[in-house]
């Protein structure tokens, strides 16, 4: 265990982790694979997103010491008391309607700072192939490999099933952890775009699917 994960856990955070756990392990229980291939640290978590429900079911299946940050919509944050808890289990908002510098600077320094960060490659809720907030197919915004590269991330693709019923399993897949290769310091704006939908692509194929949900 390294130096980071030995840091006094946030109390409010552990109540919320166990209660909401229980509650999720109910109402949507889940099957998980490869948590074992996880680094400890400076890891940007990359999964496929379908449902609202995909965060909190990747987040409860982590070591509750995993020290997890979480990029979400900031439409999520408007509500004060959501907005509150949100903030006080890690998460933070982004505006995805155009260029947001502080959440890339908060999620550079999660990573930087030896924590573990959680952001979606597809930037918003994809189903059937075509995402909620931009109308077109699925496809992966290059912020998530910029954000990898520049932090010096490893990154790991994650599969999260996409039709949550209740009471019935969900599978999440944890993949191999790899760093993308670049030329130069930051790479070009085709590598990170490359590196972007590379992961999604890896991500979506844990499952047995090409990117946005149809069978390989």
């Amino acid at each position: 265990m390294n130096q980071d994960q030995m840091k006094p856990l946030n109390r409010f955070f552990v109540f919320i982790y166990y209660l909401v756990g229980l509650i999720a392990d109910i109402l949507h229980p889940v099957t998980v694979e490869g948590l074992e291939r996880l680094p400890q640290s400076g890891a940007l978590l990359c999964p496929n997103h379908s449902s609202n429900w995909d965060p909190v079911l990747v987040a409860l299946k982590l070591p509750v010491n995993y020290r997890l940050h979480i990029m979400a919509k900031e439409e999520l944050f408007h509500n004060p008391i959501l907005g509150w808890i949100l903030r006080k289990v890690g998460a933070f908002p982004v505006n995805r309607g155009g260029s947001d510098i502080q959440s890339v600077k908060t999620a550079l320094q999660a990573i930087k700072s030896g924590d573990n960060l959680l952001m979606f490659p597809e930037g918003t809720t994809i189903r059937n192939g075509v995402g909620y907030a931009d109308g077109l197919p699925a496809h992966a915004h290059g912020g998530v490999a910029m954000i990898g590269v520049r932090a010096g991330a490893t990154l790991v693709p994650v599969f999260v099933d996409g039709e949550k019923k209740l009471f019935h399993r969900t599978r999440i897949i944890f993949g191999e952890p790899y760093q993308p290769q670049i030329s130069g310091r930051h790479g070009t704006a085709e590598e990170i775009q490359k590196a972007a939908d590379g992961v999604l692509a890896a991500a979506y194929a844990l499952g047995g699917q090409a990117v946005g949900g149809k069978p390989l």
